[in-house]
């Protein structure tokens, strides 16, 4: 077996976590994948993998060969296709990552119309609230929302967010509309500490109401759950409450108090020029969110 066959090998058995589960995948015998893995421990002089009758896990040596194999591969895979006249044409898995409620809100959407314009490909999401690395956890694609730092990275503007005051109809109808921001501590709040863990919420030209919320939630949805069914108001990314918007549900307060709205980006490593499926995807996320008018 040669060496770039074998590094396949040892990346399915690492993205696996086992001999069997590779040797179904790659259709080859299990003592097959095992040989080869074992020549590329030889070749290397280092043990890639821990192996117990349970788990089989990569070694501090394998863990940092398997992020070297896996961008190789890649290049390899994209030399093939460039070299054979199928560059042009998206293949492969995609992995695109975003914050919790956009991704499910409006970057899913996308992902799926994705893989029926391309049959060929496969996609992976990975929709979390935290900073994703997008180069050590293989991301190919990232959404952010924020103003973005200087980085070797191509961003596409696609969008704008605002933090917004909302309440129901019904509960402004009883308890008013508040006029200025220094109105909200004459109403009942529900704060979501997940994404406002400082009770100062911030209004255009830097000023600033220190709020006492009558109940905090641990989850965006939560808090809006609770402005819906006319609990109280309660601060979010206007993105977050776009169908309670359109169905009347809630609406916005203090919109002339708004601090400017936050960009919104597709993100993806810079360098040489990017694989068909991500320009393929970018071009149609794009398209897809700055058509959306919750997001402008």
């Amino acid at each position: 077996m040669d060496r770039w066959q074998a590094m396949r090998v040892f990346a399915r058995v690492a993205e696996t976590g086992s001999f069997a589960e590779a040797a179904r995948h790659m259709h080859m015998s299990a003592p097959a994948v095992t040989r080869a893995v074992a020549a590329l421990e030889d070749l290397i002089g280092a043990r890639l993998f821990v192996r117990t009758t349970r788990s089989v896990k990569l070694t501090e040596a394998g863990t940092r060969y398997f992020e070297d194999c896996r961008r190789i591969l890649a290049d390899i895979a994209e030399a093939e296709a460039a070299a054979g006249g199928s560059y042009a044409k998206p293949s492969g898995r995609l992995s695109v990552t975003a914050s919790v409620l956009f991704g499910q809100m409006y970057v899913l959407p996308v992902v799926t119309e994705f893989l029926k314009t391309y049959p060929a490909m496969q996609a992976r999401t990975l929709f979390i609230d935290r900073p994703v690395n997008i180069v050590e956890e293989g991301v190919d694609v990232a959404v952010r929302i924020g103003h973005l730092p200087d980085s070797g990275f191509t961003a596409v503007k696609v969008g704008t967010v605002r933090h917004v005051i909302c309440g129901s109809p019904g509960y402004l109808e009883s308890h008013g509309v508040p006029l200025t921001p220094a109105d909200l501590k004459n109403h009942r709040i529900a704060a979501s500490t997940s994404a406002w863990a400082s009770p100062e919420w911030r209004f255009a030209d830097d000023h600033r109401v220190t709020i006492e919320p009558v109940l905090q939630c641990n989850t965006n949805e939560a808090a809006i759950t609770l402005a819906r069914t006319g609990w109280g108001l309660t601060r979010a990314l206007h993105y977050q409450i776009g169908p309670a918007l359109l169905a009347g549900e809630l609406q916005i307060v203090l919109s002339d108090f708004e601090e400017p709205p936050i960009p919104i980006h597709l993100l993806h490593p810079e360098g040489r020029q990017a694989p068909a499926k991500v320009r393929a995807f970018v071009d149609m996320a794009a398209a897809r969110l700055r058509e959306n008018r919750l997001l402008n």
